[in-house]
This record gives C-alpha cells, structure tokens and sequence, in this order.
C-alpha cells in the first residue's frame, strides 16, 4: 500500500511499461506514462498506470479523477506489457489499459491502441459485442445500470465523450462498450 491507504496496483517506470514491444521510436516518443487513482470493486482507493499519447495524458488525469470522485468502479489498470502484450488476456483479467501496439482483431490496420489514443476499462463489465453474437472477453456479461459499466446518459460515460472521445458503445459494425478513443 502506498501512503494513506492506496492499493498500488502498478508503479511501473516508462522503461518497464513498454518493454519488449514492437512499437518503433517515433510512436514511443509520443507516449507518456500516466498515473491514475480509482476505486476498485473492494471499495478501497487504488492506484495504477496507463500508457497514452503525451497530447491526451492531461484528459486522462482529469477524467480518472472525475471517475474518483464520482465513485466509478475500476477493476485495475496496469500497462498490459504485465499481460505478455495480449490483449485477450488483459481483458479477461477485466484490466483497464490504453496503448498496446497491435492491430485491429481481424484486420491488417493499427489500432488506435498502437499510438495510445485508446483506452479500455472494465472490458468484463462492458464487453464487446460481435454481429455474429460473439463476446469478449468470453464469458462477459453487460448490464447497464450496475458499478463499473458505461450506459448512454451516464456521468461515467460523459465524462470521456463531453471531451470528445468516442465511444465504442456507440459503433455501429461492434458494440466495443469498453473502448473509447480520440484522434489527437
């Protein structure tokens, strides 16, 4: 525990929170690493860490300090280099997290993720929902109304898209309800 009784869930350096992947020096140069405070479903204050793009750190801050005080529930967010940079692992482990450099599942296009400019939270709360009727993570179940899900209305929700960033709720190919996004 850190001073004052924070839970610190990641208390990475930059050097840790992006080693091993394949990201090449221009985008790295973007990033920053960022620390952000947040109730967990324990009901105790945590602490943890997301890797985003240097233009979008502020807004990150600011709106993890919102989700704080409002009382959002976040289940963790550490850098998923501490997932083997698997995305699928990261979610299932309801982990919240932003840069990842890979590509969009089932395409050859770089995610959003690859530059920072996207961030998942609660992804087993607010999972993806395929139009064949796939979910993931596997297993995910959304239900509007309960702690740590987004839902159209709600302040958790505004507090990303009042800002500008997208909701992947609102796609229309996929409803991606973890994801949000923002073009810097």
């Amino acid at each position: 525990m850190a001073d004052g009784g924070v839970i610190v869930d990641s208390a990475l350096d930059f050097a840790g929170a992006v080693a091993g992947t394949a990201a090449p020096p221009e985008v790295l140069a973007d990033l920053r690493l960022v620390t952000v405070r947040y109730h967990g479903f324990d009901n105790l204050l945590h602490e943890g860490q997301l890797v985003v793009h240097r233009a979008l750190a502020a807004e990150i801050r600011e709106i993890f300090s919102l989700l704080e005080n409002r009382g959002f529930p976040i289940a963790g967010a550490v850098p998923i280099v501490r997932y083997g940079w698997s995305d699928e692992a990261s979610m299932a482990a309801n982990n919240s997290s932003a840069f990842n450099y890979r590509l969009v599942a089932g395409t050859d296009r770089l995610s959003l993720h690859a530059q920072g400019r996207a961030v998942d939270i609660n992804p087993r709360r607010n999972p993806v929902l395929y139009p064949d009727g796939r979910v993931a993570p596997a297993g995910a179940v959304y239900r509007a109304g309960e702690p740590g899900v987004f839902a159209d209305g709600d302040a958790a929700l505004r507090a990303f898209v009042d800002r500008g960033w997208r909701w992947g709720g609102h796609f229309t190919h996929v409803l991606d309800r973890h994801h949000f996004e923002k073009e810097v």
